[in-house]
């Protein structure tokens, strides 16, 4: 068996594994890379394969970073069968051709700016047609069950416990009389959401493909999580302001209708209830035409949540449905959330802030210091949810400057990810130790950290793939092969991290300057001082751009 590593490799996005076995080639994932300007180019690029040698796919879950390119590889050839849990296929089902609207609007908007450059014009990735065109391939596949995809090749889906669907998934591969069994996690889910069940145990493998997202980090615990919601909820409601919260569509906000439903019960003094009615007597606003499709889904589903839940349920109690809870559909009644002065909660997509009408929330309220934005996922590098949550002082919406005058919160709590104690627990829970470890879908810093700690503690061999390198999965696990390609990386890539990096640090200068510039005990010797500093920087800053 041999597997080459096609994304996800030292980030949090593209996944797309590639394993040659038992005479077949197959995928794992074929995720769209999502985040910095040069990481939606890599979506544009050829596939690293052939898409027409392909045989099948594993799909984990339908999260767009995992699935997103599905309808980019039947375009170019792809025709087999893509087996994935049977809400994977649900869900798949409105997300891809979603992702293809988005596409199309996206490849007009920047197809404008090209035709004003006079540059040609390029077509989007694919359409939303193009993505409906593809869900023909999908076959849906149960829990626990291990299917036969090949004379010598079998699979297993098992709950992995991060949305609706997603999978953990075993394959063993016969070839020249021994057979080898490999695990890809996909995304392991935090051990505490709500509504789904945990993460399964897997007994033994030989090797572990594995996500690492908070390889480096442990969450706060679910009450305390709950807690702080409802402190700045409530803090929010009473200061007469809007919490904005940019939520993933599918998951995140299912996951908080069910919080703000069930948070009632996590304590019982006065404050906490007066708190617990101030959150209830404002509106809460799904905006998202798709997290209402996705909801639905959720309710057709019920088998998958947790036997508390499903109780609850048949008692004809939904846990996705309270007062107060109302469901956008048009655009129009998008906009009127924005023009009334009524505080409430809104929720709404993109969860990174990148696409989505959460944008127009945010050119509403990020400036308002009434309102508070609060944030309750994961925010990649690149994206203008990470950059709000890292302290900008002022981003630009739909091409306007606005400042960061709103309260910003993040709970990292709600992340549908495994922390550091779980993705440890996680290899622990195996009988039989897996050979070899490689560490995907995470940042570096991450990784590194995980690996260091699996090494100590387990002694276990652990790999973290660079992009394109291929590993024999032998008995000595080796680098047999890797692509090379013109990726911008070694010290180009630090080049465009710094010039990043640098945009946080001048909007830092611009305030400490402006302090200091309305500062009267300041002398003149000091602004002067102050001046030529910042006519220096002009000068490197043209000579940079003339050179």
């Amino acid at each position: 068996m041999k597997i080459t590593f096609l994304g996800a490799t030292k980030m949090v996005t593209g996944s797309n594994f590639l394993v040659e076995a038992a005479g077949k080639k197959f995928l794992v994932d074929c995720g769209m890379f999502q985040g910095k300007a040069e990481l939606d180019e890599e979506n544009y690029r050829p596939f690293d394969f052939n898409p027409t040698e392909i045989d099948f796919m594993l799909l984990t879950h339908a999260h767009i970073d995992h699935s997103g390119r599905i309808p980019k590889l039947y375009n170019e050839g792809f025709k087999g069968t893509i087996y994935a849990h049977k809400a994977t296929c649900d869900l798949c089902g409105i997300m891809l051709p979603d992702s293809g609207h988005i596409q199309e609007m996206e490849s007009e908007w920047k197809n404008k700016k090209r035709k004003r450059k006079g540059e040609p014009e390029r077509p989007p990735l694919y359409t939303a047609e193009d993505a409906i065109n593809c869900l023909e391939l999908f076959e849906a596949i149960k829990y626990d069950e291990i299917i036969q995809v090949d004379p010598n090749i079998y699979v297993r889906f098992n709950d992995a416990g991060h949305m609706l669907g997603s999978s953990i998934i075993e394959v063993w591969a016969k070839e020249d009389g021994k057979e080898t069994k490999a695990v890809f996690t996909g995304d392991i889910g935090n051990n505490d959401i709500p509504l789904l069940a945990s993460p399964t145990m897997i007994e033994s493998c030989d090797y572990l493909v594995m996500e690492s997202t908070y390889g480096s980090r442990l969450h706060m615990k679910n009450d305390q999580k709950a807690e702080i919601f409802l402190d700045v909820v409530s803090e929010t409601i009473d200061n007469g302001g809007t919490v904005v919260i940019p939520s993933f569509a599918v998951g995140r906000t299912q996951e908080i209708l069910y919080e703000l439903n069930k948070i009632k019960e996590s304590r019982d003094d006065e404050e906490f209830k007066r708190k617990y009615k101030t959150l209830m007597k404002v509106p809460v606003y799904v905006d998202s035409p798709l997290a209402i499709s996705a909801t639905e889904i959720f309710r057709q589903n019920t088998e998958l949540f947790e036997d508390e839940i499903k109780e609850e349920m048949e008692q004809g109690n939904n846990p996705l449905e309270f007062p107060g809870l109302r469901f956008t559909q048009t655009a129009d009644e998008s906009k009127a959330l924005n023009e009334s002065q009524e505080p409430s909660i809104i929720i709404s997509a993109s969860g990174m802030c990148d696409v989505g009408r959460i944008k127009h929330h945010l050119k509403h309220n990020i400036w308002n210091p009434k309102s508070t934005i609060l944030f309750v996922g994961y925010q990649a590098p690149g994206t203008l949810g990470n950059s709000i949550v890292n302290g900008a002082k002022k981003v630009t919406i739909f091409g306007e400057e606005f400042a960061v005058n709103a309260r910003i919160e993040y709970i990292e709590g709600y992340s549908g990810h495994a922390d550091q104690e779980w993705l440890m627990n996680f290899i622990y829970s195996f009988i039989s130790k897996p050979k070899h470890i490689f560490l995907v879908h995470g940042e570096e810093d991450s990784q590194d950290v995980l690996r260091d700690k699996i090494l100590e503690e387990t002694g276990i061999g652990v790999s973290i793939p660079d992009y394109g390198e291929t590993y024999d999965l032998a008995e000595d696990v080796k680098m047999v092969s890797k692509i090379n390609i013109k990726k911008v990386k070694g010290l180009r890539q630090e080049i465009l991290d710094r010039i990043y990096k640098l945009q946080f640090e001048l909007q830092d200068m611009e305030s400490a300057v402006k302090e200091d510039v309305n500062d009267e005990s300041l002398k003149d010797e000091d602004m002067f001082r102050i001046n030529e500093k910042i006519k220096d920087l002009e000068k490197q800053i043209l000579n940079i751009i003339e050179g």
